[in-house]
């Protein structure tokens, strides 16, 4: 989601471009959902994996595509590989790890000027030189009724209680994660203010979410693994309070504009925050934080610990739905 300004601002500069999208398979159906992706590439190397003769024969497959710029997001050596091996004539992105050759576009961040990744992204939007327009607009996303009715039958989900949805994952690591054990207890709460309350995420938080459950929230639909992308995104659109992670799925909230507690413990929203007006970022500012570890490396977690389920229940919104 955090690239979507970048692809506006692309086609504000280039109304008649053709933009297709190189990303991991399970972004795809996201990526369809995004008005200015003409098409998605399938980026088959698993992360961490240099490939470096599979990429090459990958790039060279491109080549007939004809691709007048290719601009690189990731900061990784190996991810600048592949539209050189396509031959592709306008490289850009950020210098990273030393790219000068693959990049024959290669800028330099200011993280001060920058401090935003979605400002980052859109900067390479730009002509070299060109700075930003700001604001920025935020990125949107909109499910439509189908969509939404199509996942509910699915699922056997009704919207006659006002919906809670819990995002308690985030890929990166469990310094980034709520403890379910928090996530359980505002659950109950939630449940005797009449919410339903949903949990959506992948198969990798299928067993936070299992605790979650097991801890007093029988009632609680476990989705996390059940559902894809396209599904989650539907969901989430029905949701009258999102709680959730720094994660993907937080971005997604934020671009529906859904009702949005985000909770950050070791990264910082002053680098990904939720970008939207509905979003509510609840953190502490200890000494030691952000410390963009994937595991707390002092031990004691305390960045989360010591945000209590009562903290984080003070700043539900109420909704109209909720009170009628």
């Amino acid at each position: 989601m955090l690239m979507q300004p970048m692809l506006g601002r692309l086609r504000q500069r280039h109304p008649d471009a053709i933009i297709d999208v190189l990303a991991p398979p399970w972004t795809e159906k996201l990526l369809r959902q995004i008005p200015e992706i003409h098409d998605v590439l399938i980026n088959p190397f698993p992360h961490g994996d240099l490939g470096l003769l599979a990429r090459r024969r990958f790039g060279m497959q491109l080549r007939d595509a004809q691709y007048d710029q290719a601009i690189v997001l990731p900061n990784s050596w190996k991810s600048a590989l592949v539209p050189y091996f396509a031959d592709i004539p306008w490289r850009t992105g950020f210098v990273g790890e030393k790219r000068y050759g693959l990049l024959n576009d290669a800028r330099r961040l200011s993280k001060k000027k920058l401090p935003l990744m979605v400002e980052r992204f859109a900067q390479l939007a730009e002509a070299p030189g060109d700075a930003i327009a700001r604001p920025l607009p935020s990125p949107k996303l909109m499910a439509s009724d189908t969509q939404r009715e199509e996942a509910l039958a699915k699922f056997g989900l009704s919207l006659d209680q006002p919906v809670a949805v819990f995002c308690p994952g985030a890929e990166y690591g469990p310094a980034k994660r709520w403890p379910p054990q928090y996530y359980a207890e505002l659950a109950q709460y939630l449940r005797t203010q009449g919410y339903a309350v949903w949990l959506i995420g992948s198969s990798k938080d299928k067993e936070v979410a299992d605790k979650i459950v097991a801890l007093g929230n029988e009632p609680c639909r476990n989705l996390c693994g059940v559902t894809d992308l396209a599904e989650a995104i539907a969901l989430l659109s029905c949701a009258d309070l999102v709680v959730s992670n720094d994660s993907g799925l937080m971005h997604i909230a934020a671009a529906l504009d859904r009702p949005l507690l985000a909770i950050f413990g070791s990264s910082s929203p002053q680098f990904t925050p939720p970008l939207s007006h509905n979003a509510q970022v609840l953190k502490l500012d200890l000494p030691c934080s952000p410390c963009f570890k994937r595991e707390c490396p002092l031990g004691h977690f305390n960045c989360m610990i010591k945000l209590p389920p009562k903290e984080v229940a003070r700043h539900i919104p109420i909704h109209s739905k909720h009170q009628s």
